[in-house]
């Protein structure tokens, strides 16, 4: 396996890892949605998963990620139709 794909697949547990713990261990998504922070916090994990998805099946497009249109498409909107994410 290519580095740079080992390096993507870190940053995908990395940003994973990180949403873990900024959301409680109770999840309540009324509180999330008042909580700034946090929300823009998940968003940029997110986006960065989606990144690095979209980076490695353009690397290597054989690699089976579940769901991986589905989380790359989820990136896109909350970058390029942010206005339309609530």
């Amino acid at each position: 396996m290519e580095s740079e794909i080992r390096i993507w697949l870190a940053d995908i547990k990395k940003a994973i890892s990180e949403i873990n713990q900024f959301l409680p261990a109770q999840k309540n998504f009324l509180l999330f949605q008042k909580d700034l922070k946090t929300i823009r916090a998940v968003e940029r994990n997110l986006e960065i998963i989606g990144e690095a998805i979209n980076r490695i099946l353009k690397v290597e497009p054989a690699i089976q990620i579940t769901h991986a249109r589905r989380i790359v498409d989820t990136r896109n909107r909350i970058i390029h139709g942010y206005d339309t994410v609530s």
